[in-house]
């Protein structure tokens, strides 16, 4: 160091010495529900919490990690009505299930003259499972569309059972109630990964006691059967799903017409036809949708329809049993929600005066006033089902 440097250097007064710089911990103490909790700041930022004093019963303190490990975040609160009743019957049908699969894997082996012991079965299941579930995965991938629309039946009537991850997701969508989908999924999955390992244990020990005989194979299989075939339906009729279909659309326009309120899917899941949902409601008019166009109306009437509504992208055809509904391809659900109104509100019209050959412009005439009259515009239904919704 020269003379220079050492000129400029700041001299140190005796007594000003600076104190070395001590990180002091930032940590507190929060108390809530009997359990006192220390939360910490540590190294870059983080939070630490630990659990100081749990005064809580032990009944309490054993269920909470349970909650943690197998409900989302925040339950009850950040789920729809009626998601605890699809967890219990869908834990109920992973278990038997499980089960039952050892059985019939265990009876199959048997049918081919070998004694397999019940976890040779198991194994044999488990490998006939897999095969089954990517064989399905093929078959049915161009079914993905219906099960946005028809995730119960297709569910009850065993089409998904190879792929049930088509029907999973739009009734894991109904319950979900805070964007927490994900985490509704994963503890959904971990669910039946619990049910499925305790379902195969129960299943080895019938293999084993009960069902070591035929006589108890043919009475444990069908219990079973019937305990898997009960939770399904019990599963799928809790779930709230809140996509339209043709038989809830009919179910909410006739609700509206008779009472001016429209349901929510929690008000529909229970009055669902479940194995047959294509049925056609009286009071909703009768409406089909889907038949081709040929078959519906002729050339000459669609050109009389297209006159008297210009700007509807509807078309009705009235007929003995039924009223068929036409869209065009860039109809929305508001123009088909119009459309079913119409053909609800024409079938009451001809209900109560006996009037079938009421034209059809005196109809729309009469439809308007009346849904100018009870206050019930379009407008209102549709905000109120994409609330409900």
């Amino acid at each position: 160091m020269n003379l220079l440097e050492k000129l400029k250097m700041p001299r140190k007064e005796p007594g000003k010495e600076k104190a070395p710089k001590v990180e002091v911990p930032v940590c507190w103490l929060e108390t809530s529900d009997s359990v006192t909790r220390r939360y910490e700041f540590v190294h870059d930022g983080y939070l630490s919490v630990k659990v100081v004093n749990d005064s809580r019963p032990v009944y309490h303190r054993v269920v909470e990690p349970f909650l943690n490990k197998f409900f989302p975040s925040g339950y009850p609160y950040s789920v729809n009505e009626g998601y605890l009743r699809c967890t219990q019957f869908r834990a109920l049908q992973h278990l038997s299930s499980a089960a039952l699969s050892v059985l019939s894997s265990q009876s199959l082996l048997f049918a081919a003259g070998l004694r397999p012991t019940p976890a040779q079965a198991t194994a044999v299941g488990w490998i006939l499972k897999d095969g089954m579930q990517h064989m399905g995965k093929l078959i049915c991938s161009n079914l993905g569309a219906r099960m946005n629309s028809e995730p119960k039946r297709r569910r009850i009537l065993g089409m998904a059972v190879v792929a049930a991850r088509a029907t999973r997701l739009p009734i894991c969508s109904s319950v979900a109630k805070e964007g927490n989908l994900s985490d509704l999924f994963a503890k959904g999955e971990a669910i039946s990964t619990l049910c499925n390992v305790v379902g195969i244990g129960v299943g080895m020990q019938f293999a084993s006691t009960l069902c070591s005989s035929m006589q108890g194979k043919l009475v444990v299989g069908p219990f079973l059967s019937f305990i898997r075939v009960y939770s399904v339906d019990e599963e799928m009729r809790a779930a709230p799903v809140n996509t339209l279909n043709p038989q809830r659309t009919a179910m909410i326009v006739t609700d509206f017409l008779k009472t001016g309120k429209v349901s929510s899917p929690a008000d529909l899941r229970y009055r669902e036809d479940l194995l047959f949902p294509g049925r056609l409601i009286e009071d909703a008019g009768n409406v089909k949708i889907g038949r081709a166009l040929h078959k519906v109306v002729k050339p000459s009437k669609l050109q009389e329809w297209k006159e008297i509504f210009p700007e509807e992208k509807f078309v009705l055809s009235h007929g003995n049993k039924w009223t068929d509904m036409l869209l065009e391809h860039n109809a929305t659900g508001e123009d088909a929600l119009r459309g079913w109104l119409f053909a609800a509100y024409a079938a009451s019209m001809e209900n109560s005066f006996h009037e079938p050959s009421v034209s059809v412009m005196d109809l729309r005439k009469s439809f308007e006033s009346h849904i100018r009259y009870k206050g019930r515009s379009l407008g209102y239904i549709r905000v109120h089902i994409t609330f409900v919704l």
